[in-house]
């Protein structure tokens, strides 16, 4: 079936194919997140490992290694790299591209459940996740006050600051730099434990115990079933102090009469400076797949109400990437229109006819509204690639509608109606060798944007966007300059036919053709040579 006869049997069905595209690319537009780069996610799998108060060397030596040997027999890893603190340790696994996450999680869970056992007794329980976080810090803050203390400024950022954040959609990460941890010191005295006759080890074991909340089975009461749980958790360093030490003769004591309880905070680890002063900083990060820009302005606003709510504490606004990826939306999206621009003007230079140069130029927004939508649909967005692909094929996707508008002025020319002249150029453009090199050059053009979207390694992951969103909005173009420019031409390109006398310079061109058929091998020969 000749796909433009009937675009101009059925205008009204050929125009609202288009209007309905074009809407879903507006909202997918309205839609698509704004990034400076693509977001890319290496299939990463971190397993996370605390041993309080054990030292690196044991960790590595019981945790660590076991954790490497567990899965280093896994199909497709790229690199295992281990960090190893005081009471922690991180392993990551760092699969090849293209393996699927959600099978390499569940072999890693399965490897390390069965290595579970042989970890120490009292590790906690192992946590294995995968990344998501991309694009490294959008935000960071720094937070100082003169009315609290660095213990309760850090307690601040940790119960007010990092909830409010969390609230905010598209954060997906906030961290604290500086600042102290709080920490109930449990100081014991050796002529203590020596006179009572119990080791540190034993006081030790016993208080790990507490902050324990078991199930302890059902029961009824009041004629109704309820669950019971053994709870022994305490609130305060004086409940602690009242905490009872069992003896190794039975009786027991209490823990001030052994150790000094203080609450306090931890040794400082990291320290954050604003201006040779100390602050504490705060780091915001994005969750893949959210835009840069709204999360970003959606922190600095839930910023602004605590600081506004909060005035005894200072928000300062260190960092940000939100400014340079809206600089490089706009500056891209700029570059779009002027290039769009830039073509209407050389096709109204060469065709001389405003009802031809617009019936052309319709296909530009016809073929990008709808690879929008497309991009929302793969889940792309609005970054300095995929935009690029855009500017770069915005001269191209009017080349195809140039063609179909000049076949129906040279059947004008010929003295046909508009509607006839449209239905015979479209029949040749479909059915001749002409039709033929159209598709022919817009399949072209997609075969060479579409590799660009599978090239190995990280630089693939990149240019992913680049290569669909071009070869999209190229076959978009062909789809508008077979269904719905004939139809425009039909019913819009009136008037007097332009005359098809050839102009002065025209004739001199077809002089040179003529000339160069005529003497083929030395035009080849001359064509090498220059």
């Amino acid at each position: 079936m000749n796909l433009s006869r009937w675009g101009i049997r059925h205008p009204l069905a050929a125009a609202l194919i288009f209007a309905v595209m074009c809407v879903v690319g507006i909202l997918g537009f309205r839609q698509l997140p704004i990034s400076s780069l693509p977001d890319i996610a290496l299939p990463t799998i971190q397993v996370s490992v605390s041993l309080p108060g054990a030292t690196p060397s044991q960790l590595e030596t019981d945790v660590t290694r076991r954790i490497e040997d567990a899965v280093a027999g896994l199909s497709g890893i790229d690199k295992i790299v281990s960090a190893v603190s005081e009471g922690s340790s991180v392993t990551r696994i760092e699969f090849e591209l293209g393996r699927n996450l959600d099978e390499a999680l569940d072999e890693v869970r399965d490897a390390v459940g069965q290595v579970r056992g042989d970890l120490p007794g009292d590790v906690e329980e192992p946590l294995v996740q995968r990344l998501k976080l991309v694009g490294g810090t959008l935000m960071a803050f720094a937070l100082e006050s003169d009315r609290l203390a660095p213990d309760e400024l850090s307690w601040f950022v940790d119960d007010v600051v990092s909830k409010a954040l969390f609230g905010v959609s598209g954060v997906g990460q906030v961290d604290r730099t500086g600042g102290v941890d709080r920490e109930v010191l449990v100081a014991l005295r050796p002529d203590a434990l020596q006179s009572f006759g119990v080791t540190a080890g034993a006081v030790s074991s016993q208080l790990a115990r507490l902050q324990l909340e078991r199930p302890g089975g059902r029961t009824t009461a009041g004629g109704a079933e309820q669950s019971v749980r053994t709870v022994s958790t305490v609130r305060t360093a004086a409940e602690l102090e009242d905490y009872p030490i069992y003896l190794p003769d039975g009786r027991t004591v209490r823990l001030s009469a052994l150790a000094r309880v203080t609450d306090g905070g931890a040794e400082p680890k990291s320290a954050a400076l604003l201006d040779d002063r100390t602050v504490i900083g705060v780091s915001v990060m994005r969750t893949r797949g959210s835009s840069e820009v709204a999360v970003g302005y959606a922190v600095r606003e839930r910023m602004a109400e605590l600081a506004a709510q909060y005035p005894h504490v200072k928000f300062t606004e260190v960092t940000s990437t939100v400014e340079d990826a809206n600089s490089s939306y706009k500056s891209s999206m700029q570059m779009l229109l002027e290039g769009a621009l830039l073509a209407v003007l050389v096709v109204w230079l060469f065709l001389r006819d405003w009802r031809a140069t617009w019936i052309s130029a319709l296909a530009l927004p016809l073929s990008v509204l709808p690879t929008f939508g497309l991009m929302q649909l793969f889940g792309f967005s609005l970054n300095l690639l995929s935009l690029l692909a855009l500017a770069v094929v915005v001269g191209v996707l009017v080349d195809d509608a140039i063609v179909e508008v000049e076949n129906v002025a040279r059947h004008r020319a010929m003295g046909k109606p508009p509607m006839q002249a449209a239905i015979d150029a479209a029949d040749e453009i479909g059915i001749a060798v002409i039709g033929i090199a159209v598709i022919a050059t817009s399949a072209t053009l997609a075969a060479v944007f579409v590799p660009v979207a599978f090239m190995p390694g990280i630089t693939g992951k990149f240019f992913r966007e680049f290569g669909w969103t071009a070869a999209a909005a190229v076959l978009f173009s062909l789809l508008v300059a077979r269904l719905l420019t004939p139809m425009l031409a039909a019913y819009f390109m009136k008037g007097e036919p332009r005359k098809a006398d050839d102009s002065p310079l025209m004739q001199r061109y077809l002089g040179w053709v003529e000339l160069a058929l005529a003497n083929r091998g030395r035009a080849l020969g001359y064509a090498m040579l220059t």
